[in-house]
């Protein structure tokens, strides 16, 4: 779905910093070979990415839904020198595709991945997080707030993706959609919630900034 007018998504993707090489190649991959290729962040939400992450110049990442890897690159173009980054997929067939462009990219001993659910993973990570992106199953993204949220440094940002999920949240429920009934009550706390302050974004299917304070 677009918010804007294609026209418009086009000419602000086109003036925007251009898609790196390697992305490039992992863009075309991802929809040669793997299901589902809408799930890849893209050009343009991953330049979005790539910009706040170098803004927050993070020590520590997190990500919560790694797919093939697209994203999980554009958050490392602002790591500092000896920083990591944590991501979490329950699919492990993609764990070979995202290795192969994590150790293309220089950063691939910096980059861990990890296969299973992330309520049972993020609980084992040592480090306190400067920059976490959610882009998992949307009925845990409550969840994934509360558990991460004691996790984060003073003044982390938090990045939720999908939040408008393609306009059904203004849309009329219906009955059995779990996923927008969470997402609603999702974007409803983070407005709300006295630990944090929030924008949400329409770009693409929506991107919530989350400040901890």
């Amino acid at each position: 779905m677009h918010f804007l007018p294609q026209s418009i998504d086009q000419y602000a993707e086109e003036h925007s910093q251009a898609e790196p090489q390697l992305l490039a190649a992992l863009n075309r991959e991802t929809h040669q070979k793997v299901l589902q290729p809408r799930m890849l962040s893209g050009h343009f939400q991953g330049r979005v990415l790539s910009m706040l992450s170098k803004l927050i110049r993070p020590q520590h990442i997190l990500e919560i839904g790694t797919y093939t890897g697209y994203s999980a690159l554009c958050l490392m173009e602002g790591i500092q020198e000896n920083g990591s980054l944590h991501t979490i997929d329950k699919n492990e067939e993609l764990y070979d595709l995202q290795r192969k462009y994590f150790d293309k990219s220089g950063w691939g001993t910096q980059m861990h991945q990890h296969v299973g659910k992330a309520l049972e993973i993020i609980p084992q990570l040592e480090e306190k997080f400067d920059l976490v992106f959610i882009d998992a199953d949307k009925r845990n993204y409550l969840n994934y707030f509360e558990i991460i949220l004691p996790k984060m440094n003073k003044g982390g940002i938090i990045l939720s993706d999908n939040v408008l999920w393609s306009g059904k949240v203004v849309e009329e429920l219906k009955a059995g959609d779990k996923d927008t009934e969470v997402l609603l009550a999702y974007n409803k706390k983070l407005a709300t919630e006295d630990r944090v302050e929030t924008v949400l974004l329409p770009i693409r299917d929506g991107l919530t900034v989350t400040r901890v304070l």
